[in-house]
Formats: structure tokens, sequence, C-alpha cells
């Protein structure tokens, strides 16, 4: 399919259309997810109208860009799903459960469809199943399976294939037939030019011609055009190069424009509002003040539109329909559009390329703030005026540049509601999914690479957690179990909690597991250290394998997949009542908050988010243990101590100085005490990746450049806390 395309692009003078491509596998993407959405939310007993049209809108969309660039799969899928929504939102039928079934189930055909003719590889995806399903549902009838020997293969179809596709109750083809039209264009010619040149280089579009240039009325360009696609689809397909106002048809001699038939583009209409009575003449005479720009012209149960005709040609756009007031997707769809015109696609690697800009700008603006120091403020005071606007406006800056980054947790959430229906019924399970701080922002980077460890919290949930309904009634608790996804902000980090409300860990089981597999697991361990034991690589605590879970190979990479990011990892449970994981992030992983400590002559930063608090230290403060390890007392508290000057084997040239400051610093539940010699200050940090730039330095998580050109190390507080362990 994307081959044929590809050979129709290939010509130097046409136009081509692989350029709209990756638009369309954005949207059609977009209005997958928004779909599957609508479809899960939807209330089956008491369905609401504007649902219904927007759950419409979603599929018509797709099969508007499918059949433009000829994915034909796609396009007669999609059609019969709007077939479908079309009798639902006209209640011409009760939706019910295998009908969202159905529908859940031919958008994750459609991913599939769309993920092959992106390049994704994979063979032809079987729909027989799903398009006789919905044909049956259509037709009033219950959902079977086909005859084993109906192939779905859809052979590579032309733009027009929702044209041809079967009809989905009545057997017979919606299409119009091979006829000839006038085709009208104004505007540019070189707008015409385009429109000559895509029906040639799309040969199955049909031909076109121009008339006489004598022919010609106020400036409007006329073509005669044979075709067997209705003027929806063309007008679907053109609109991807010329203005929608700028095109019309007429019937072959007539002065008038035509709208496509109802009954050649069955469920096309935009808007629920096309189903209102006709308009009585002295309302639709008053067309032209509207600027409708055709949206409603070929929605199927539109009223005549003879009062349109007597407009002059020059308008070129047919007018609309007026539409009933007070239908409710008329509502939605305003702030849709409003929407549609204030935003912009920008590729990813343009705002990384802008925030390092950004990054650039910060370390120098610190280092002109740092030589101005010792510059006299009356001698210099424009200069210094000067540095401070640049420093605000730079943090501003900053701030606005590291917002474009940032998107709400509410993608990542929106994922989770279709997979755990389909886990909860795959188990025979009742489960209700909460989500809290949807709005709650963090750094796309992290998003993309925390999916997949809540994926498999949740669904530890699912499985481990939440209980049959059978037993949760006899243990008191009410049949469906809830599992909260919450996120919040705390401090300059993220939270995000998964949270259930089922049979929790059991602290024996866990011993009893961790013995088994030879991990040292005395009965004095506190309760959250035999929950830690759960990330002990290969250990599970489910009784058999099954293809949810039970090998053993999760919560372990889970945890190193967040450790990894910066983050940390919680656990708090109580048996019989549910359990709470707690993955604790940093906002961002270009620029961060950090406290600069002095050692000898280096510089490292603290992450200030895992700073606790600073104090002077004594000797009598500190006790050796066991012949090597020292331990320091900070409110009848013994925690380890850990001397970055022997960690990093820091020269001195001092040899006199005693370190007397000590920075208590907490990661992973655990707390350690940091000798240093100095505090130099708190400032915000850019993080460079050190591991791309140079290599793996233990105990270090990055670095940055300081306002007077030095490079200092970020220090990983978690890999300082694990050390003091060993």
């Amino acid at each position: 399919m994307a081959e044929t395309s590809t050979d129709h692009s290939s010509s130097s003078a046409g136009i081509d259309l692989s350029q709209f491509y990756q638009v369309f596998f954005e949207e059609a993407g977009e209005n997958l997810e928004n779909m599957e959405q609508l479809l899960l939310e939807l209330d089956i007993e008491a369905a609401d109208d504007e649902e219904l049209n927007a759950i419409f809108r979603c599929a018509h969309s797709i099969k508007g860009g499918a059949a433009t660039f000829g994915f034909g799969d796609v396009a007669e899928l999609t059609h019969q799903m709007e077939t479908l929504l079309d009798k639902l939102r006209r209640h011409e039928l009760t939706p019910t459960a295998p009908m969202v079934d159905v529908l859940l189930q031919s958008g994750d055909a459609l991913k599939a469809m769309l993920a092959r003719h992106q390049g994704a590889g994979g063979g032809e995806i079987d729909t027989t199943e799903l398009l006789f399903n919905i044909r049956a549902m259509v037709a009033g009838e219950a959902p079977v399976a086909p005859v084993a020997s109906v192939k779905a293969a859809p052979a590579p179809a032309p733009v027009a294939a929702p044209a041809v596709a079967p009809a989905a109750s009545g057997g017979a083809a919606p299409t119009t037939g091979q006829r000839t039209v006038e085709l009208r264009v104004s505007g540019d010619a070189a707008q015409a030019e385009n429109l000559v040149e895509l029906f040639k280089e799309i040969t199955d579009l049909g031909t076109i011609e121009p008339l006489p240039a004598d022919a010609k009325l106020d400036g409007v360009r006329r073509f005669k055009v044979s075709t067997a696609t209705a003027e929806s689809e063309l007008l679907d397909l053109f609109t991807f190069h010329v203005a929608r106002e700028a095109v019309s048809f007429v019937a072959f001699g007539d002065a008038a424009p035509v709208a496509a038939k109802p009954a050649a583009d069955p469920g096309y209409g935009f808007f629920n509002e096309v189903d209102a009575p006709a308009v009585p003449a002295p309302a639709a005479a008053e067309a032209p003040t509207e600027k409708g720009y055709g949206f409603f012209d070929n929605a199927p149960g539109a009223p005549e539109q003879a009062p349109v005709a007597a407009h002059p040609v020059a308008d070129a756009a047919p007018k609309p329909v007026a539409a009933k007031p007070a239908a409710p997707a008329a509502k939605s769809d305003k702030p849709a559009a409003a929407l549609e015109a204030s935003t912009i696609r920008v590729s990813v690697e343009k705002v990384d390329q802008l925030i390092n800009l950004v990054g650039e700008l910060v370390i120098t603006q610190a280092m002109l703030a740092q030589n101005s120091r010792g510059l006299d403020p009356v001698v210099y005071q424009q200069l210094v005026t000067g540095l401070t606007d640049l420093d605000r406006n730079t943090r501003d800056l900053q701030e606005a540049v590291m917002s474009i980054r940032m998107i709400p947790m509410s993608t990542v959430f929106s994922r989770f509601p279709r997979m755990l229906r389909d886990l909860a019924n795959k188990l025979g399970k009742k489960v209700e999914l909460v989500t809290q701080g949807e709005a709650t922002e963090l750094d796309k980077g992290l998003v993309e690479k925390i999916t997949d460890p809540l994926t498999h919290l949740v669904r530890n949930s699912c499985d481990h957690g939440v209980e049959m309904p059978a037993d949760r009634l006899a243990k008191g608790k009410p049949e469906v179990g809830t599992i909260t996804l919450a996120a919040s902000h705390q401090g300059g980090s993220i939270v995000i909690e998964v949270r259930d409300d089922g049979r929790g860990l059991s602290r024996e089981k866990l011993l009893k597991k961790a013995r088994e597999k030879g991990i040292d697991a005395p009965d004095s361990l506190t309760d959250a250290e035999v929950w830690n034991l759960i990330f002990a690589p290969g250990f599970s605590t489910a009784d058999e394998v099954t293809d949810v879970s039970g090998r053993g190979v999760g919560m372990d990479v889970v945890k190193k997949n967040i450790t990894s990011l910066g983050g940390t990892v919680e656990i708090d449970s109580a048996e019989g009542y549910g359990m709470r994981v707690a993955v604790r992030l940093p906002l961002t992983l270009a620029i961060m908050d950090g406290m600069s400590v002095g050692v000898g002559e280096e510089v490292y930063i603290l992450p200030l988010s895992s700073v606790v608090e600073s104090f002077q230290v004594s000797n009598d403060m500190v006790k050796t243990i066991g012949g090597s390890g020292r331990v320091v007392e900070v409110r009848e508290e013994y925690m380890p101590v850990i001397e970055l000057e022997k960690v990093f084997q820091v020269p001195r040239f001092d040899w006199e100085h005693n370190s007397g400051i000590m920075v208590v610093v907490e990661a992973e539940s655990g707390r350690v005490a940091l000798l240093v010699d100095e505090l130099l200050g708190q400032q915000q940090v850019v993080v460079k990746n050190l591991e791309s730039n140079y290599r793996k330095v233990n105990d270090v998580s990055g670095a940055t450049i300081m306002g007077d050109g030095r490079v200092a190390l970020i220090l990983d507080v978690g890999s300082l806390v694990r050390r003091s362990r060993h």
C-alpha cells in the first residue's frame, strides 16, 4: 500500500504526498488514543450523544486521511466502524458491551496497520472477523465469527477505497458510479494546477481536463472531471493542497454548485446537527452571512440546498445549512477548532537543541556574574544593572523553555485504563482504576522511560494484589478492587504512587521465599527491609508462572530503570489491606537545583532534593565501629560517615586542615553524613551526561560547568548510600 503511494509521488513534476505522511500518522495516533479513551469512559446504560459524536469524528478523521493517501485497509475498517457509530449516534442501535469491545479491538488493529505503513514491519493484519462482527452488529445481529476460509487480506486499494468498500448491511457498495462533473477552483492559478497534477498522479481518481479559458467566471477556473469517487472524498483529498472554500462541484453544464448526495456518502457528516429538520427557505436565504466553509454541505440528512444554488459562483464554497442552536456537538467542536489553531508541532530534536542552548546561556550568565563581583557598583552602575537584568531574564527564559518539554502525567495515565480492563477480564477480577494529579507535569524524557516500570507495577497490583471477587466479599471488602495512580510534586521531585486495596505483602511469605533463594533474611529485618526483598533479581511471590507474571524478572528491572533516572522506589504495605509503591523522580534531567560543597581544591554538587541538613561536627561526635567504619550521632540516631576526600582521592596541600562540616543526604530510604570542608552555596546547574562524553564514574551521576569555567561533578547520592551499606 505504502509502495503504491510512493510510486505516485516519484515524479518530480507531481505532488509528493509522502511529505504529508508524518502529519497523518501523528494525527491518526492522537485520534486513536482519544477514541479509546472515550470508549472506555462511555456509559453503556446512558450513552451521551456528545460522546458518541466525538467517537464518530475520530473514526471519520482517520478514514479521510487514509483514503487520501491510499491506505485502503485502514480506510475500509474505519469506514465500517463509521457505519456502526453512525447508527449508534442516531439511536438506531443501542450501545452494548460487545460493541465497545469490537470497537476497541478495531482500534488495536488500526494501530498495527498504521505501524506497518510507517515501516515498522509485520505482515497484513487479518480484519476478517472484525469486519464480519461489525457488519453483524450494524444489521442488529449477534457477532459471530466468520467462516474459517474467509481471508481479510485486503488488496492495496486506491485512494477511493472507502467509496467502494462493501456495505455493512445492505450488501451494495456505496459507490456513485462513473460520472462527469464540473470542478471549479477560485483564487491562485497555482492552486488549480496543483489539483490537475494531483489527478494525473493518482490515476484511480479519474480524468480531468480544463474547460476553455473563455468559460472562466469571475476568475474561477473550471475543469471537466470524470470520476467514480464521491465529491466528499475528493474534497477531503483536495483540502490537503488548497483551501476548502476555494473548491466546489457543479453538475456538468450547470451553473450551481452541487453537494455530495447522502446516498453516495452515508454517515460522513462532521456534526450531529445534520440531523436537524429541513430549514425553512427564509432562514436558508440568510446563509451568505455565515462563514461555514462547506463543512455541513456533504453530510447525510442535510436538506437540499436550492437556495444556495442561486448564489454567484464567485462565492466558491457552498454555504452551510443552519444548524440547531442547542445541539451539543457544536459546543464541543468549537473549542477543538480553537485548540487546533493555537498549537504547533515541533520535533523533539529542536526542543532539545533549544534547551542545550539555554543551558549554555545559564553557564555564560553565571560566569559573567562571578567575574563582575569585584566591580565597583558606583563606577559600573549600568553594567551591574544590565547583569542583574540578564540574570532575571535568563532564569525566566530557562523556566519557559523547560516548560516546553514538560508534559502532563495524563499522557502516561491514559494508557492504563484499557490495559487494566483487558487484564482484569483475563484474570476474572473486577478492578476500578482511579487517577489523581493528572495535571502534574514531568520532563518528556522521563515520561518515556517511566512508562514501562509503571506498567509493570499496575499489572502487579492487578495480578498479585487485588483478590478475586468472591475472596474480597468473604473478607468484607467490596467485590470491585481499586488501583490508584497518583502523581504530585514534593519539593524538587515528582512522586508517582501505585496503590491498591488488595491482599498486601506477607512478611512471612517474603522471608520464606528469600531463604529458599539463598538470600540472607533474618527475622530481625524491619518491615521496610523485608518489603525491599522483592527487588532481588529473580524474586517472585507468585505461586505459579503465567503469561502475566511469576518469572521474577520484573521488580528488579523496575528498580534498576528508576534508579538509572536518578529516582528511588519505596514500598509500604499492610497485609490484608493493600500495598503502596512510591516512585520519586527529579522533575527534569536537564537543569537541577544543587548545593555546592568544597573538598580541598575540588567542588562537588549535591542534588538539593537529597540534602536533609548540615552541621558543624566535633571529634567526639564521630565513633569508630568494627575497626574501619565510622558513624556520627545526630539526635540519638547513628548514621554512616563518608569522607568525600577519601572516596574521590582528593589531593591535599593544606596538611593541617581538618574537615569540620557534615551534610546529611537521603536516598533509597537511607541516610549518610558526608564529610566536607565547606559549603559554597546553592545554585541551579546544567546537568551534562558524563557517561556519553567520557565514561561511567562510580558515585557520580553527571557533571556541570561552574561560573569560573571549572567542571564540577554531580554526586550520585543513591550510590553513596549503597556504598555505606556495604
